[in-house]
């Protein structure tokens, strides 16, 4: 083995045993020691690096199951305003029906109560004009000291009095009871 390494020039016998040396240090790092610095390696970056990884992965758990909830509690919100509003279209229903039905039963009562004031009412203006005439008839009897009874039943002087007198007659519409 002649090698042209210039003024070195290595004797082969040392040259090949430190090569061979060489190759056994290597081969005894990369078998035991290599595994070992690799595997402190990985475990310094678990510890670091690793925890890095793995909170950032639970944050963005986090915030996805804060986001759904946000969101249930969004709809949950909503559901709640659309069933206020229903309730509160209902109770309005409600309330003019209610108030439909009391105009209704005051209007009843008030026509009901017109129709008897109108009828007492012409009770009563008979049961007056036969007050009145009777009482007209006795006190004409009083002033003349004869009883003229007879003699205004027989011409019925009253009654044409009281035709003819007529006062005009009210429209119940006019009374308002409101």
């Amino acid at each position: 083995m002649n090698l042209e390494l210039g003024p070195l020039k290595p004797e082969p016998a040392p040259l090949g045993l430190g090569l061979a040396l060489f190759l056994l240090v290597l081969w005894v790092l990369g078998r035991h020691l290599l595994p070992r610095i690799e595997r402190v390696q990985a475990e310094r970056w678990e510890a670091t690096e690793g925890r890095m990884e793995r909170a950032e992965a639970l944050q963005a758990e986090a915030d996805a199951v804060r986001d759904a909830h946000l969101r249930e509690l969004a709809a949950a919100r909503h559901e709640a305003a659309r069933i206020r509003a229903d309730y509160a279209e209902r109770g309005a229903a409600a309330i003019a029906a209610a108030r439909a039905e009391g105009l209704r039963a005051r209007d009843a009562l008030l026509a009901t109560g017109r129709a008897q004031i109108a009828a007492d009412r012409a009770t009563a203006a008979d049961l007056l004009r036969q007050d009145v005439g009777e009482l007209a008839i006795a006190l004409a009897g009083r002033v003349i000291g004869e009883p003229v009874h007879d003699v205004a039943a027989r011409r019925r002087t009253v009654a044409r009095f009281f035709e003819t007198n007529q006062p005009p007659q009210q429209d119940s519409s006019a009374t308002s009871f409101r």
